[in-house]
């Protein structure tokens, strides 16, 4: 069950955001949502003085949030007036309702005031919209996993992967990502492309982060981020170790269509998509659901809390510890993988059971605990 959008997309969340443009506009949009019950604010760190492709980025994230399926409709509130029509222009574009309010000229207390009359309205139109029952091709999934260990790569991430083999062909858009954590099997990453023309465009990327991070930084160690501390400790002692686990969750039988930049929606239609993104969960999340992916598959070893505002976040892992020190975090158990009690087919088939169940209403552990990291990618400092 979901929400049929204007434009044709669903939706398996029915969000009504508060969206600033900007830092200076989070008061007024938390403002609101203390106001109008219902509603839900996504502040966040930047929006000023941002210029090149940093700013783009910013545009292109701020506007596919809105435009993302799970929000039913969007107020903006900005600094200025300029910039703030450009992200309501840009979520219009969906035909569902947008409005934006600018800060200058008008002061906090007249912008909360409209703004909350707004949100009002969109709130009660929102809760009476229907839900109708789609087909599984509807759906948008995307994939990150977190706090890896020795069990990820042999449970959670293959059953990932066992999903994407089995709903890919069904119709659905996947996609993964995390340039970094790909490094040392690069190799691999790039034959899984559907032409070797995507290949090359895949590995232009990655080639990229090692250029510009790697080497403008001039290290060859990542020890303390790939892997990270956790990773080691968890029997994941190279990036390459990693990497092999990361790339478990596109299957055995997946190739990528294309190679998307951050926050990029994908344009080739139904398939698995690859796109440029940090390794760092909250960022990961947050560029996939500002690409249109409205749920979000993510595998963890020895433990992650992540959720996201508007995409439902499905933990899933293998190991048998975590289930019992922070089983209230976990939606799908896969630990039987490990102890032969359960085939990965089976596990596949469990996750889909639990996407399904997800889609039609049912709230992650994520969700119920009220984890909302929403992260904007950043890629240098500002003017």
């Amino acid at each position: 069950m979901g929400w049929r959008r204007e434009n044709g997309r669903v939706g398996v969340r029915n969000h009504v955001v508060l969206l600033p443009l900007d830092d200076l506009s989070n008061a007024s949009c938390e403002a609101v949502a203390n106001t109008v019950k219902g509603t839900m604010a996504l502040p966040h760190a930047y929006g000023r003085l941002q210029f090149g492709e940093d700013l783009e980025l910013h545009f292109r994230t701020l506007i596919g949030i809105g435009s993302n399926p799970n929000v039913a409709a969007v107020v903006v509130i900005g600094i200025e007036d300029q910039w703030t029509n450009r992200i309501v222009e840009g979520i219009a574009k969906t035909g569902k309702p947008v409005v934006g309010f600018g800060i200058e000229g008008h002061g906090d207390i007249a912008t909360i005031a409209k703004a909350s009359y707004q949100a009002k309205r969109f709130v009660q139109w929102a809760t009476e919209l229907p839900r109708e029952e789609c087909p599984i091709s509807d759906l948008w999934i995307s994939t990150k996993c977190g706090e890896s260990d020795t069990t990820t790569g042999l449970s959670s991430c293959p059953t990932v992967g066992n999903l994407y083999d089995k709903l890919i062909p069904q119709g659905i858009y996947g996609v993964f990502g995390e340039t970094s954590e790909i490094t040392g099997a690069e190799h691999l990453c790039r034959e899984r492309a559907a032409t070797p023309e995507i290949g090359d465009k895949w590995f232009a990327m990655w080639k990229s982060y090692q250029d510009d991070v790697i080497e403008a930084h001039k290290t060859d160690d990542l020890s303390d981020s790939q892997p990270t501390k956790g990773n080691i400790l968890g029997g994941l002692s190279t990036i390459e170790e990693k990497a092999l686990g990361n790339l478990e969750k596109i299957g055995h039988d997946c190739r990528y269509i294309d190679a998307l930049q951050p926050a990029e929606s994908p344009a080739r239609g139904p398939g698995l998509y690859y796109m440029d993104t940090s390794s760092a969960a909250a960022e990961c999340v947050t560029l996939m659901a500002a690409a249109g992916y409205v749920v979000h598959t993510f595998p963890t070893g020895q433990g992650n809390v992540i959720g996201n505002p508007i995409v439902p976040v499905i933990k899933i892992t293998g190991n048998p510890r975590t289930v019992r020190t922070m089983g209230e975090h976990i939606d799908v158990d896969v630990s039987g993988v490990l102890t032969r009690e359960m085939t990965i087919p089976q596990a596949g088939d469990a996750l889909i059971d639990m996407v399904v169940r997800t889609a039609n209403g049912r709230l992650t552990a994520a969700e119920s605990l009220g984890h909302r990291e929403f992260v904007m990618t950043k890629l240098y400092r500002s003017a």
